[in-house]
């Protein structure tokens, strides 16, 4: 019996919840969406900005779900932040926010992602063979290294920070030194307004990537920093229909099926 995906039989209908994780005794939230037609559909693990699981974010992952995927967005700071925090994306969460990648150890962030790519792999409703990752801002950066882990066919980082200069949490993260270990595809999307990832970390982050033999593709939208977030001053909204269309194509793509119209 074929999978839904191996049919293309899947509707756009999502069904939406919460799982806990316990990593390292901290409890991890994860909100889950999926499609609501019962059947298998490839995994994502999807990474937030700094602020966490808040309306924008929840957007983008419902959007991404309704394509066919069952898509897991953990809180990243849980081992700070009381479980269900949402931090406001104004001057005062901002700080709050980069506080808190900053005290984070860049281990945990593995280890986060280690946990979530295992509870995809054995919930009914994902084929454990087809896992990939997403992420915005620092969630791009740590949807890179998640696809360091083997299972990981599929990562798409969006405007991914601190990847060029080693910053994500306590120390300097390895990730550029570390790129050989990707298996998959990479698919990298920035806007070249966007001066937290300015043209020479771009060219930064290519070389590296072609150095370690990684198959990718950039895309490059006149856009600022995260211009897919459609909560801010910085949203454009041309450019994110843009990017939306290009991301889907390429996860159907590694994943086999046909996207949603």
């Amino acid at each position: 019996m074929l999978s839904a995906v191996e049919t293309g039989d899947y509707r756009v209908q999502i069904t939406k919840r919460n799982v806990e994780l316990r990593v390292d005794d901290s409890l991890m939230r994860m909100y889950i969406a999926a499609p609501k037609l019962a059947g298998q559909y490839p995994g994502i693990l999807f990474y937030s900005d700094i602020y966490q699981l808040g309306g924008a974010i929840a957007r983008l992952v419902d959007r991404l779900s309704g394509y066919g995927y069952v898509v897991a967005a953990p809180e990243i700071f849980h081992r700070l932040e009381p479980v269900g925090t949402v931090i406001e994306p104004d001057d005062l969460g901002r700080m709050r926010g980069n506080d808190a990648a900053r005290r984070t150890a860049i281990a945990d962030y593995d280890a986060d992602a280690r946990a979530a790519i295992d509870w995809l792999k054995q919930d009914s409703a994902v084929l454990p063979k087809k896992i990939g990752t997403m992420g915005f801002c620092i969630g791009g950066h740590l949807a890179l290294r998640a696809a360091f882990q083997s299972e990981v066919k599929a990562a798409v980082c969006c405007y991914p920070t601190g990847v060029h200069n080693g910053k994500l949490g306590q120390g300097t993260a390895d990730t550029l030194q570390r790129l050989n270990e990707i298996s998959g595809d990479v698919l990298l999307v920035f806007g070249t307004l966007d001066t937290h990832v300015p043209e020479e970390g771009r060219q930064a982050i290519d070389q590296a990537l072609a150095h370690a033999g990684v198959a990718y593709r950039k895309l490059l939208y006149e856009a600022e920093h995260t211009f897919m977030r459609d909560d801010g001053y910085r949203y454009d909204s041309a450019a994110a229909d843009a990017a939306w269309a290009e991301l889907t194509a390429f996860l159907a793509q590694v994943f086999g099926k046909q996207t949603v119209s």
